[in-house]
């Protein structure tokens, strides 16, 4: 069985750029979250504590919550087929690095073909774990899944951690072909363009993207120690970013109404 792939090690991040992103696509929006949900998973699931697992199954209760809304799989699949036409158009030229591409190409026809051997039965196991579906029914109610709600669930948490990482490790794997095909996708979106400098002007910018030039994430880095943070809205057609000054948890953010730099991509 294949061994839960762990996010990666938490650091220091008050000495490391920050980035806000902002997806202008529904899909996209899902997309996002679904990332989030599984790193999230993957990161408590590799954790001896109690409190983790259960996080860990939250995070699952939710990735599955969004996969039974829609066809996430079939938009899944039309982004790699897009993404692999895009690039194979690359081929034949001179300049492009031919090494690289081939590899490219031929991680997306493996994500494409193991999202397609898939079917429906992506989420189907899960569905039907009856273990998953009374936490799940539970979860709906503040803190419905305390020990006297749910014995069976106390049980499992008190489970060796190798026990609880095994069935860990089943359901993940399960969810893998979704989970590499959207990491992958959400990789090729942000790789495609750099970051320009600008200025907010008293801490307002505002930008109309051009028709026929697809925009699916509007991503900001801000320096380290940064006082202030973005905060972006739009769609397909234009956004705004505007500034907001940070005091403390206890004080709502104020408009920053100074020049502001910073770096963005329209990705």
């Amino acid at each position: 069985m294949a061994e839960i792939k762990q996010a990666m090690p938490m650091a220091d991040l008050t000495d490391q750029p920050v980035f806000y992103e902002q997806p202008l696509l529904e899909r996209t929006r899902i997309f996002m979250r679904l990332e989030f949900l599984f790193e999230q998973a993957r990161y408590h699931a590799s954790r001896e504590s109690s409190w983790s697992s259960r996080a860990a199954i939250s995070n699952i209760i939710d990735i599955l919550a969004i996969l039974t809304r829609g066809d996430v799989r079939s938009e899944v699949l039309k982004e790699l087929e897009r993404h692999a036409g895009i690039l194979g158009q690359y081929q034949f030229r001179k300049d492009v690095d031919a090494g690289r591409l081939n590899a490219l190409l031929e991680t997306i026809n493996s994500l494409r073909h193991s999202l397609s051997a898939a079917n429906g039965q992506l989420i189907q196991t899960l569905k039907d774990s009856e273990f998953l579906s009374a936490i799940k029914h539970r979860s709906s109610i503040p803190g419905g899944t305390c020990e006297f709600d749910l014995p069976d669930f106390n049980f499992w948490l008190h489970q060796p951690h190798e026990v609880r990482v095994r069935d860990f490790q089943y359901w993940l794997l399960k969810l893998e072909p979704l989970s590499d095909a959207i990491r992958e996708l959400l990789w090729l979106t942000r790789e495609s363009a750099q970051p320009t400098r600008q200025v907010a002007v008293g801490g307002l910018f505002q930008k109309s993207l051009e028709r026929g030039i697809p925009c699916q994430i509007i991503r900001i880095t801000m320096p380290p120690g940064s006082t202030y943070f973005p905060e972006i809205s739009g769609n397909q057609h234009r956004f705004t970013v505007r500034f907001l000054g940070w005091q403390d948890v206890n004080v709502r953010p104020q408009h920053i109404t100074d020049d502001v730099t910073f770096y963005i991509a329209c990705c």
